[in-house]
């Protein structure tokens, strides 16, 4: 299977692991390393139409795997133009691009297009509210991609960490390396999810689509099982590395960030568990093999 993935960070490089034995392309701004014979590398700003359309249209891949996003939170709030001319103007050129040869599309989103005033974890089908640029960019992404495309998967993760890029657990421990005390805070929860374990989730979504006459196209929920705070994510973290730095609980409040986050990001991998797939491991156990190996 022909293979395309926009941007190379966290997610990408693993994509580009799990889907070794497929024939991969990879589309950046930036050379990666990949070190791997299998990719072949294009250098496009997804940004320019033009660029995009002739790249992608020239591959004709059968998938297109949409990682490459403006993901600074805070950064969005004070650069909205910027993260709406990629997460926005972006995934639609490369829907446009999908759209020439009827290629599939996953565009990966986010639990950040909720507003976290819900009780319970999100399924595919609440109704979102993004709080943030960032969010509400990600969101507007999704809405090219439905507009657009007939064959589509736009799968919305939370709280990603991974070893190709900056994320959570590595902050938390270059900070226990300089510091006896950090602070955290223990009123916004969600699913810590390890991009090793999305990427082959993903592989199972698109393996199955290919095998079946007609695709298993939507929206779709996919997120390491059970949830956590971030203060408990981070204590976690210290307690697996062992540490020396102690963890306290802060509220949101005292951190006054540029973007607003929602309170509750846990969602429900309803979609994912109706179509049969078995549930991802639990975030500690994953988190403990990450860890590992970094």
């Amino acid at each position: 299977m022909k293979i395309l993935i926009t941007g190379c960070g966290m997610l990408g490089y693993d994509l580009c692991k799990s889907l070794s034995e497929e024939e991969l392309y990879v589309l950046d701004i930036i050379e990666p390393n990949l070190n791997a014979q299998n990719v072949s590398f294009q250098l496009c700003d997804i940004t320019d139409f033009e660029k995009t359309y002739k790249t992608i249209t020239r591959i004709n891949p059968e998938i297109v795997i949409h990682t490459a996003a403006w993901t600074d939170v805070d950064g969005a709030e004070k650069n909205p133009k910027e993260a709406y001319r990629l997460n926005v103007l972006g995934t639609r050129n490369v829907a446009l691009s999908c759209q020439r040869f009827d290629s599939a599309m996953v565009y990966i989103s986010t639990d950040y297009v909720f507003d976290g005033e819900k009780k319970e974890p999100y399924v595919e089908f609440d109704k979102t509210n993004p709080l943030s640029v960032y969010g509400k960019s990600k969101y507007y992404g999704e809405i090219e991609v439905q507009q657009l495309l007939d064959k589509y998967f736009i799968i919305r993760s939370s709280w990603l960490y991974g070893k190709n890029g900056k994320n959570f657990v590595k902050t938390i421990l270059s900070l226990a390396e300089t510091k006896k005390q950090i602070e955290v805070v223990n009123d916004q929860y969600g699913s810590p999810t390890y991009t090793k374990d999305l990427a082959d989730a993903i592989r199972q979504l698109i393996k199955t689509n290919s095998e079946l006459s007609t695709g298993l196209y939507g929206i779709y929920h996919v997120t390491n099982s059970e949830s956590c705070s971030w203060y408990d994510f981070a204590r976690q973290i210290i307690k697996i590395s062992k540490k020396k730095c102690d963890v306290l609980s802060i509220k949101s409040e005292k951190l006054n960030r540029a973007a607003k986050r929602p309170k509750n990001s846990k969602l429900n991998n309803f979609m994912w568990e109706l179509n049969n797939y078995e549930n991802l491991r639990n975030w500690k156990e994953a988190l403990n093999e990450y860890l590992g190996e970094i």
